[in-house]
């Protein structure tokens, strides 16, 4: 195959995003100009209009934390109003702002941005790694997102490809991509748990793996539980550290804050392979006399887990819903996957093997498992062969859907169309009708969720029929089918029973945005 044919695997992380491709028959996760095959997921914007991507974008987090971009993953294809994006708000240094149509958007030296456009600023710097790489330009990509991501989330991400340049041939959920990198080609006969806990959203997917298929079981997710929670927690317990020790409070002071952020990080890394760690941190803040001040703290694995257990813990109920939603007990699992970063954690490690009664595997690098089973899927739908052996055949998916996705009834009722963990590509007809004589359109509001009400389940959009023959209330038929593709996008089609043709239908998404802004975003990232 040559390397304008490649279709490369990305991940795009919370905290960090990873880049892989097959060569040859074989996994390469790519590496960038200094040998790291992690990039942060991080934007910066400078003083001098220039903007940097990456590792390189790293520092600016420290020293202009207003004006750099961390954790976009955890807003995008949110809601403003969400509660998701309100707890955001509370911890992020930067400005999130309100959207026409109530999308968040980041506002920056008098610019704003849409969150597409910093996941697409993010999928570039990918990009570019890999045409240096392959030594020629990478056009196609499959890209992974958190299982449980719904149908606005999974959009927006594909929009974030388009801006980058890249066409998104396929979005694919991170624990299946794991499982692929896990099994594919090593004739595993399995059912196995992902545990995937990255630094923004924990997942917990089981499967059944038999040789070249993998048929996801049940899949539950936290879109808002991740490493960064660590972080968060051990900056507030840095902060009420240096209150104490010189009665001056951080409170405000956003560069002490993303000084803090940093420091935590580095201890939580610091924790996996040491059992102690010894925070200094010079000239944080200043006294009322202009006197700098330092902060000094000590912090052994024991404190670490009294701090941030509860948090660890919060991802064992999304475990107990997966398997309640499998049928299964955790013993009637044959292995433990572990995924993501915040696995690295020797907390997290020992919680995970007592409740799953077993060691998980820990020889599977957690940071570029999912990249290299993107790239795998990437290789089969090029129609690449694994391995350099041309008898193996391509992997079949058989994955499930993120989320129930229904409709809006009368009094706030959620009526459910197609179930979580359904099995996809599916899909579920409905026969609508107008409710009064001469109506020429009918409206359908669309949501997704697990609640019994639409106002506490997430809207993703309206359908609008239009065009409809004027007739008496009830005379006129539309057969609506509603879909969730292999992507987990949904996709809406709709037929005229009276003449079977199909009829016309706009789809508006809630969190997305209206031509003018994409036009906008499409013109200032256009190559």
């Amino acid at each position: 195959m040559s390397a304008n044919e490649l279709i490369v695997g990305i991940d795009l992380g919370t905290t960090n995003s990873c880049i892989a491709c097959v060569l040859d028959g074989d996994v390469h996760v790519i590496p960038d100009e200094s040998d790291s095959t992690l990039q942060a997921s991080v934007v910066a914007f400078l003083d001098d209009g220039s903007v940097i991507v990456g590792n390189e974008a790293q520092n600016e987090v420290v020293v202009d934390p207003i004006n750099t971009v961390v954790s976009a993953k955890r807003l995008i294809g949110r809601s403003f109003a969400s509660s998701a994006v309100q707890r955001a708000i509370q911890d992020l240094p930067y400005r999130v702002v309100k959207g026409d149509a109530l999308q968040p958007f980041i506002g920056i030296r008098g610019q704003r941005y849409a969150l597409p456009e910093i996941s697409g600023m993010v999928l570039r710097r990918m990009k570019d790694i890999a045409n240096r790489y392959v030594g020629n330009e990478i056009k196609s990509a499959v890209v992974t997102v958190p299982a449980n991501f719904n149908d606005t989330q999974r959009q927006m991400t594909k929009l974030a490809g388009e801006l980058a340049g890249l066409n998104v041939v396929r979005v694919i959920n991170e624990p299946t991509a794991a499982a692929l990198a896990y099994g594919y080609g090593h004739n595993v006969n399995a059912r196995v748990a992902i545990y995937d806990f990255g630094g923004g959203t924990f997942d917990l997917t089981i499967l059944d793996i038999r040789g070249n298929i993998f048929e996801v079981l049940a899949t539950a997710g936290d879109g808002h539980l991740g490493g960064d929670d660590f972080d968060i927690r051990l900056v507030k317990s840095l902060a009420r550290a240096f209150e104490e020790q010189h009665g001056v409070s951080l409170d405000g002071d956003k560069i002490a804050y993303a000084r803090l952020n940093h420091v935590a990080e580095k201890t939580k890394f610091e924790l996996t392979e040491t059992d102690q760690a010894i925070v200094n941190v010079k000239a944080l803040a200043s006294s009322s006399s202009g006197e700098a001040l330092d902060l000094k703290f000590r912090l052994d694995r024991a404190g670490f887990m009294s701090h941030c257990q509860d948090i660890a813990q919060r991802t064992f109920l999304v475990c107990d819903e997966a398997l309640r939603a499998a049928g299964l007990k955790a013993s009637d699992l044959d292995q433990i996957i572990l995924v993501g970063g915040s696995t690295r954690v020797p907390m997290v490690r020992d919680m995970v093997s007592k409740y799953f009664g077993k060691k998980p595997l820990t020889d599977i690098n957690p940071d570029e498992v999912v990249a290299v089973g993107a790239a795998i899927q990437g290789a089969a739908l090029a129609e690449d062969h694994f391995a350099g052996s041309p008898d193996q055949p391509r992997p079949l998916l058989l994955d499930v859907a993120p989320q129930s996705l229904g409709l809006a009834s009368v009094d706030d009722y959620y009526e459910v169309l197609i179930e979580k963990n359904a099995q996809i590509p599916c899909e579920r007809t409905q026969i609508f009708t107008t409710g009064k004589d001469g109506q020429t359109a009918v409206k359908i509001r669309i949501f997704q969720g697990e609640q019994d009400t639409v106002s506490r389940n997430t809207a993703l959009g309206e359908i609008e029929l239009y065009g409809l023959k004027a007739a008496p209330r009830g005379e006129v038929q539309i057969e609506v089918a509603f879909e969730i593709d292999a992507n987990g996008i949904v996709v809406v089609r709709a037929k005229d029973l009276a003449t079977g043709l199909e009829q016309a239908t706009r789809l508006r998404v809630s969190a997305g945005y209206g031509e003018d802004e994409l036009t906008a975003m499409k013109a200032r990232y256009k190559e």
